[in-house]
């Protein structure tokens, strides 16, 4: 599982870097991010929708919401 913390990014940044280290470790299985962008939730959901990956939970904390993004 890798984390990445991209709190204080304005989206679509976050999704454009999430999506650069899915593609720079196809190995990996699972994917942390932490976004704090009110759109990320949406952003992250049609990413996942437009290259098949699956979006496994969105958690919202304080602050920040938890994204776990999955390989199928």
């Amino acid at each position: 599982m890798s984390d990445f913390d991209y709190r204080g990014l304005k989206c679509p940044i976050p999704v454009i870097k999430a999506f650069k280290e899915i593609k720079k470790n196809p190995k990996e299985k699972s994917y942390n991010f932490k976004c704090d962008d009110e759109t990320a939730p949406k952003d992250f959901k049609d990413l996942c929708d437009n290259t098949g990956l699956k979006l496994s939970k969105i958690i919202k904390e304080e602050s920040y919401y938890l994204i776990v993004i999955e390989r199928p």
